[in-house]
């Protein structure tokens, strides 16, 4: 049984007609830990959150979350947790305050503790100025940022969020960011945090897991996944396109042909040469680049080379 405070995944599988959105994974999430979990949409994590909630059963396999079997003891998983899953269920018309002491006289709370708590949590997530404001008036981000105090009420020791920055602006994801780090750091909250965002997994995560068509296909810390990769890139921009088949084949001298931008080529080097040797080959040919550099090993890389493709969300959240 996994310790109170932590996850233990056994052979989990859900079936959908005939599709097998989870295919028998294993996995574990050790207390305090921020486990990230990683895949583009329809690679089964939100379905596996949901499982791990209790909101979905699986078709076969079991897991414990908090000490419980999320099968045979789902009111008590349930009590254990916080949950802030990819669409926040808020009413428009009620205030911030409003959820946070609806939800906390849920949780059992007096009214003193109803009022601390919520005075405490909306501080916590920046909402203390528009606390009074009905919800209907709050951007995409105060809403995720709402949701997470109300997940957080009962002061839970596990913590699930699904996808919990999509759609945000820089900002309001970063101070996403610091919450989430910080209720690990400071309280202890095991967090597990499914994301299409690698930059996301690479800033938070202190162990991180890819799921691919249901399957996990590699797991471990951000650094000991991108060592897998080892070696590093580099990337170079002619400045004339036309001479982006010459550069190619230069470059290839020292490694294999990987992805890149449009107008760049690209090779993960295989220890023929660094870059002051590309470089060297380049400026024999007569070749002027606008841009030359070394790319070192990152989640983008690890996810290519273990899918065979991108991650779909792997950009910018939208302004």
């Amino acid at each position: 049984m996994a310790d109170e405070h932590g996850i233990e995944v056994w052979s989990l599988v859900r079936e959908f007609k005939d599709v097998k959105a989870v295919q028998g994974i294993n996995l574990r999430v050790e207390p305090g830990e921020i486990y990230g979990f990683l895949g583009p949409n329809g690679a089964g994590k939100s379905t596996t959150i949901h499982m791990l909630t209790t909101l979905l059963p699986p078709t076969s396999g079991t897991a414990f979350v908090a000490g419980h079997d999320i099968v045979k003891e789902g009111p008590s998983v349930r009590g254990a947790i916080g949950a802030a899953l990819q669409e926040a269920a808020l009413d428009p018309y009620l205030t911030a305050r409003e959820h946070l002491r609806l939800q906390s006289g849920l949780h059992g709370l007096n009214k003193r503790e109803r009022e601390e708590r919520s005075v405490e949590l909306l501080s916590r997530v920046g909402l203390t100025g528009a606390a009074d404001r009905k919800v209907q008036t709050y951007s995409g981000g105060m809403k995720r940022r709402l949701d997470l105090a109300l997940a957080l009420v009962h002061r839970p020791r596990i913590l699930f969020l699904d996808e919990p920055t999509t759609g945000l602006d820089p900002q309001s994801r970063n101070a996403l960011w610091a919450e989430v780090a910080r209720l690990a750091r400071d309280e202890g909250v095991t967090v597990f945090l499914t994301t299409q965002y690698l930059e996301e997994a690479d800033v938070l995560a202190d162990r991180v897991g890819i799921i691919d068509h249901g399957k996990i296909v590699a797991e471990g810390t951000p650094d000991e996944l991108k060592a897998t990769i080892g070696r590093p890139t580099v990337v170079a921009t002619p400045k004339d396109v036309a001479q982006l088949g010459a550069a190619t084949a230069i470059l290839e001298r020292f490694g294999e042909p990987t992805r890149a931008a449009p107008g760049a080529t690209a090779v993960m080097l295989n220890g023929k040469g660094d870059l002051a040797d590309v470089l060297r080959a380049l400026d024999g040919e007569g070749i002027l680049v606008d841009d030359l550099r070394l790319h070192a090993p990152s989640l983008d890389d690890v996810f290519l080379a273990k899918t065979g493709r991108m991650l779909e969300g792997d950009e910018e959240p939208a302004e």
